[in-house]
Order: C-alpha cells, then structure tokens, then sequence
C-alpha cells in the first residue's frame, strides 16, 4: 500500500489539495507537513486516494485547521464511496466544533456572567448534596437496619487502622524536627525546660490535627473519590438505584461517619508520636531525663489544648467526607473525569483544612482558649 502524500496545486484559479496513497493509522507517522495554503475555499480531490479511515481523516482535518481553513470553507471531489463517507463523517463533527465556537461571545460581560453562573451552580450542587447527605443521615434514626456496617468497618479499616503506620512515624519526625528547633533557641536562654512546654503545646494543638488531616485528605480522600467515580464509570451505582437502595446510605454514609470516627483516634495517635519524639530530642540533645520531660508535661499541659486537638478532627473529617463523596459522585463517565476529580478532591481538601484551621485559631484567640 502506498503510503499518503498530498499536494497543493492551483485550478482555474481555485486551491486545489490533491490526496493519494493509504490515509490510515498505520501509514500516518509518514506524513508529510501540510505545504501553506492560502486561507479560503479549499477543493480536496480524492481522486489517487486508496484508503482513509477515521485516524486519517482527523489527521489531515487536524493540518487543515492549523493551517487556518476553517471546514465550512472545505469541499470534496472523486473521492471513493467509502473514503467519503468517513471524511463526511468526520468534517460535520470538526463543524459543529467550529460553530459552538464561533458562537460563543468572548466579551468581558459574558465571562463575567458565565463565571456567575458557574459559581452559583457549583454553590447549588454542593447545597443539594449536603442536604441530602443530612436527610438520609436523619433517616437513618427511623430505619437503622438500613445502615451498611459491613461497609462502614471495611471503610474504617481503610481509613483508620491502615493510616496509623504513616501517621506516627510523619507526626514522630515532625516531633523530632520541632524540639530540635526548640531546643537550640532554649539552650542560649538556658531554658531548657521550656522545650516541653512548646512541643506539648504545639503538637496537641496544631501541628498533629492539620497534618492528620492533610494526609488522610491526600490518603483516603483520593480513594473515596477514585472508588465512587470508578463505580459511576462502571454504572454500579445506577445498579444500586435500580435495585431501591440509596447510594447515600450505602456509599456516602459509611465513608463520612468513618471519617468521623477514625480522626479523632488518629490525631491521638499523632499527640503521643509527637511527644515521644519531642522527649527523645529533648533527652539527647537537652539533657532532660524522661521522668522531668513527663513531670513538666503533667503540669503543664491542660486538658483543654487536647480537647482544642481532638475537637479540630471531626470538622476537618466532615468537611473531606463531603469533597472526597461529592467529587466521587459528580465524575462523568470517563476515565480522565475520574483522575480529575481524585486530584481536586486532594487540593479542596486540604485547602479546606488549612481555612478551617485559621477560623479555628482567630475563633479560639477571641473567646481565650
């Protein structure tokens, strides 16, 4: 099979592309660039054409756009039945591309408006799911047999007992780092003491809730998202519609109140890996034995800065529930929309975290606590 070339020629005054060879997908990487045209009617003569399938078409329609020709200003000749029919097909889709384009108004008021209006129909779908999470939650008080447990441990599972690993050793180093910075600021005080009372604050307060939630935001999130958005792709939840069960309540719930659960033990789990590095460093590096690190810390450490910790979790866990489900449940049904929506959940969340972290800290400062 010959492989495809084109030439331009000039024909009682008209542009004239000329097509010959085998226009397919195995010949295509022999492709000539397309030679310049002139912008304006083209005729393309298929006369010396032997093949050309949709992989062709594209291609050449694709060379014709870059050059500047718009398709409604294309016509054909002495083309084979068959190589006609495949260039007809793919023209009236290039076409009906250029006319929602070329319709499309640029001008500032209407980017204005329709950014308006895109923003107030993201605002009205994450309503819409937030109401209907909290319906189906309440619902759950009349009918309890409804609720999947066997859903909601393999979630907490996932979420909880998987993540504890991560989550010591991440919050551990970050203990070491802090009372290793710490530390060489107290020794030119001689405040060596001190340490413990910044560690323990800094920890329990701040740094093990964010950091818990970043990575179960980056962790579970991303999968919450991934696994809905692969069972939409796959039309398992239309099956479960089809079938009377609510993917809320089977799906949605189960993933959210795991969060709820598993964040709050993990943000503990972070506060005791944090002070154990803490107290490491403060031995080696400060010369405070274990028993002084701990008797400092007892007297010390209020029970509020704790609970001001544990407290941040389950907000922080709400809020990724609702992103990770939400951009789960809204993915079209294409592999690409799933890896786009995976990634935004990860950015809304941990956005998310950090705005509700400051809220919390100006909150906090102006009630005293």
């Amino acid at each position: 099979m010959a492989d495809p070339s084109l030439e331009v020629v000039k024909q009682a005054g008209q542009n004239v592309l000329r097509l010959s060879g085998h226009w397919t997908l195995a010949h295509l990487p022999s492709v000539a660039v397309l030679p310049s045209i002139p912008v304006g009617p083209l005729m393309v003569d298929g006369s010396d054409l032997t093949g050309l399938d949709p992989s062709g078409a594209h291609r050449l329609i694709a060379m014709l756009r870059q050059s500047g020709i718009r398709m409604e200003n294309v016509q054909t000749r002495a083309m084979p039945s068959k190589a006609a029919q495949v260039w007809a097909l793919v023209a009236d889709r290039v076409r009906l591309t250029e006319g929602a384009e070329s319709a499309r108004p640029q001008g500032l008021l209407y980017q204005i408006g329709l950014g308006t209006a895109e923003s107030w129909q993201h605002f009205m779908g994450v309503t819409n799911f937030i109401g209907r999470v909290v319906t189906e939650w309440l619902g759950l008080f009349r009918r309890p047999g409804a609720f999947r447990l066997k859903e909601f441990t393999a979630q907490m599972e996932g979420v909880f007992v998987y993540a504890i690993p991560i989550v010591f050793a991440m919050i551990f180093l970050l203990g070491v780092v802090f009372a290793y910075l710490l530390g060489v600021q107290a020794q030119k005080f001689g405040a060596n003491i001190f340490v413990v009372d910044g560690v323990a604050a800094a920890i329990l307060r701040e740094i093990s809730p964010v950091i818990v939630a970043i990575l179960i935001a980056g962790r579970s999130g991303a999968a919450m998202t991934a696994q809905l958005g692969t069972m939409k792709v796959n039309e398992e939840i239309d099956a479960l519609s089809v079938l009377g069960l609510s993917p809320y309540v089977v799906l949605v719930l189960p993933r959210i109140l795991a969060l709820l659960l598993a964040m709050p033990l993990l943000v503990f789990v972070g506060d005791v890996a944090g002070l154990l590095g803490g107290m490491l460093v403060a031995n080696a590096q400060l010369g405070i034995e274990y028993s002084q690190f701990w008797d400092r810390l007892d007297s010390v450490l209020k029970m509020k800065t704790l609970l001001i910790g544990l407290g941040k979790a389950p907000v922080f866990a709400v809020f990724i529930g609702l992103i990770a489900c939400r951009m789960g449940l809204t993915v079209s049904r294409d592999a690409r929309s799933v890896g786009v929506n995976t990634t935004s959940t990860v950015v809304q969340s941990i956005v998310a975290v950090i705005v509700l972290n400051a809220l919390f800290a100006v909150a906090f400062s102006d009630i005293g606590i």
